[in-house]
């Protein structure tokens, strides 16, 4: 009587796959992004964000795709994503056309510090806690509001007309406050959600 092989166990990605790759280049760019800031290459700047931009939605949807999503890759990408944003506005900071203040980047970079922690947290109780529409939409602002900055920081170097800076200076504005109440109101939700399951727990 014929007897079954047993089923091969399917491959593990190699942790060197193309998502990770794409999502190391982004720390790369991270790096190359905060010194183009110091030096103040503004058109460089908008370049770079841009292709690091680019990489993370990529990297996401070929792990995707390919079925190649892996834990570190989990861990990694949104790890290099706060990297990159939260060090460009640090980096900006002391620029005084940028419109940035203190409040508002110590508010971008605590958010993401206490959600990561507490993102960590409730997955190590085997809590599903990954990122939903509204921490989307916040990530989605602050790539707008600092591509805005740095395009409202060339007009200025430039000596663009009145009207241009004014207009950029507007558009920079009103994206970095639809980013900040995106970002408080993105916080104030993952907390909720956790009290929410640490209650369920109890």
């Amino acid at each position: 009587m014929a007897t079954l092989a047993p089923n091969p166990t399917p491959a593990r990605p190699s942790l060197f796959n193309l998502p990770n790759q794409l999502t190391a280049s982004r720390a790369v760019l991270s790096v190359v992004l905060f010194a183009l800031i110091a030096w103040h290459e503004w058109v460089w700047c908008t370049v770079v964000f841009a292709g690091a931009a680019v990489t993370d939605w990529l990297d996401g949807y070929l792990a995707r795709k390919q079925g190649l999503t892996s834990t570190l890759g989990r861990v990694l990408d949104p790890l290099v994503d706060k990297v990159l944003v939260c060090g460009a506005y640090i980096f900006l900071l002391p620029e005084k056309e940028a419109g940035l203040a203190a409040w508002m980047v110590t508010l971008v970079v605590a958010r993401e510090l206490v959600i990561t922690g507490l993102r960590s947290f409730m997955e190590s109780r085997s809590a599903t806690f990954g990122a939903d529409w509204l921490g989307k939409i916040k990530m989605v602002l602050q790539c707008a509001a600092l591509l805005a900055i740095f395009v409202a920081l060339y007009a200025i170097a430039e000596d663009w007309s009145a009207d241009a800076r004014s207009f950029f200076a507007v558009t920079r504005d009103v994206l970095i406050y639809a980013m900040l109440l995106a970002t408080a109101l993105s916080g104030l939700q993952y907390l909720w959600r956790a009290a929410l399951l640490l209650k369920v727990e109890e």
